[in-house]
């Protein structure tokens, strides 16, 4: 079976990097291995999920550069949820409870000051018809649990039942479902927590490897158990560190935080943060990566920390300057004529400016300087002003090249004395308006000399 993986948010806000981090596994995995990339969308909290946000994530994932394969929604499949359910309740492992929220925490104490761990009893296993009918009558509605295997023929006496795998990313695990409470899969009002639905998408794509954050570690032994109950083999699984902030705190959609859209939005690079957000909390150094077969090359799953990785979002603008000033022209080509930089020397334009560039949109800066001068007029003092009339008045001649700037500032060491500071920066900011940018020697051939003189002060 050929490889098949999923990413699977909840619709329900922006996808941020922590979230890019596990789409951007699964499909370097996909890539590596010349298999499939479904994008699930897991929507069954219908109060919560949206539309728009469904559409944002696709959007997202595009501009990272993570094209599905298939786009599946859960919110269109609960009719294969309605006979899962029905299969496992006809086997006696789905059962109903009612306890209400309160009497489950009173319950947890109890057994926590007893020094017992605090897994349910499952008392409602041990519930009459009559007191059933007794908590309807009263209006409460069940809320559903899998019977986990971890008991011989009591399932008030467990026994430690160990289930092994060997995770993707972190090598052999292994988890003990004596440990563990009967996992809740429907709730009181009937709808469905994330664990059913994801196990019958699981088996009904054909997923064969299920690579997720490692706060879903927990829980896979019962989602393995779940598997075999609905008569299929497991996936394989892996499970990633997860990404926080530089202070420890997780990421949330809900916050917005480092959000995919707000990366994109602020002109950020998609492989700076493809970047950063596959290869922090690796044995790989964080570097950028123009090209995502390179990232894909570089990826290895085995590799990554098994401890959180924490980020500083000034990272990704390091990775992204280092992504400008490397780029090739015929990468930045159909970019810079849409920011209207074209013509027989858009190419010269791009290598001269590019290494000053924060975001590629700011050659539009740049472009408006080198034709029509700069964008704020300088006041010189009399001695500055007096030294730029001398400079002016003599510019060399044509045809300039790089060298010209040479030619023109020791003349101009020679008739005023001037030099460093004093004599470069009246310059610069008489060329361009600016402190800091290109090396006039590269810049000067550009501007022509016609040019150089209509910024005369």
């Amino acid at each position: 079976m050929s490889v098949t993986v999923r990413f699977a948010p909840s619709p329900t806000g922006y996808i941020h990097i922590g979230n890019a981090r596990t789409a951007l596994f699964n499909w370097l995995f996909a890539l590596k291995n010349g298999g499939r990339f479904v994008l699930r969308f897991d929507d069954t909290d219908a109060a919560r999920s949206k539309q728009e946000y469904a559409d944002q994530i696709e959007k997202d994932l595009h501009w990272l550069g993570v094209l599905p394969d298939v786009i599946v929604h859960q919110s269109a499949r609960f009719a294969t949820y309605d006979a899962a359910v029905e299969k496992l309740k006809q086997a006696g492992l789905l059962y109903p409870c009612w306890e209400t929220s309160e009497e489950l925490e009173r319950r947890r104490k109890i057994r926590l000051s007893r020094r017992l761990p605090p897994v349910y009893g499952r008392e409602a296993l041990k519930l009459t018809d009559e007191q059933k009918a007794a908590y309807e009558a009263e209006g409460r509605k069940p809320h559903w649990r899998f019977l986990l295997p971890n008991f011989e023929s009591d399932p008030f006496v467990t026994r430690r039942t160990e289930v092994h795998w060997d995770d993707v990313v972190r090598g052999p695990q292994t988890v003990d479902l004596a440990s563990m409470s009967d996992p809740v899969l429907v709730r009181e009002d009937g709808t469905y927590l994330y664990t059913l639905p994801s196990v019958v998408d699981d088996i009904e794509l054909g997923i064969t490897h299920v690579i997720r954050g490692d706060d879903h570690v927990t829980n896979t032994g019962a989602q393995i158990a779940i598997f075999e109950a609905l008569g299929a083999v497991a996936p394989a699984f892996g499970h990633h560190n997860l990404l926080t902030t530089s202070s420890g705190e997780g990421l949330s959609k809900r916050t917005g935080a480092l959000s995919i859209l707000s990366l994109a939005q602020e002109g950020v690079e998609p492989m700076a943060v493809a970047s950063l957000a596959v290869l922090i909390g690796t044995a790989e150094s964080v570097s950028a990566v123009p090209t995502m077969s390179e990232l894909a090359a570089r990826f290895e799953p085995a590799a990554t920390s098994k401890s959180a990785a924490k980020f500083d979002p000034a990272e990704v603008q390091a990775l992204n300057r280092t992504l400008i000033h490397n780029m090739p022209f015929e990468e930045a080509r159909q970019r810079l004529v849409a920011l209207g930089i074209d013509g027989s020397d858009a190419e010269t334009f791009w290598m001269v400016v590019r290494g000053n560039l924060e975001r590629l949109a700011d050659a539009a800066q740049w472009w408006s300087i080198v034709r029509e001068g700069p964008l704020v007029r300088q006041q010189f003092n009399a001695e500055d002003l007096a030294f730029l009339t001398t400079a002016f008045e003599n510019l060399p001649a044509e045809p300039w090249d790089t060298t010209t700037w040479k030619a023109w500032t020791d003349a101009l060491k020679e008739l005023t004395g001037r030099k460093g500071k004093s004599l470069f920066m009246p310059l610069r900011l008489a060329l361009t308006g600016r402190e800091q940018g290109p090396e006039l020697a590269d810049l000067l051939p550009l501007l022509g000399r016609e040019g150089t003189l209509a910024r005369r002060p």
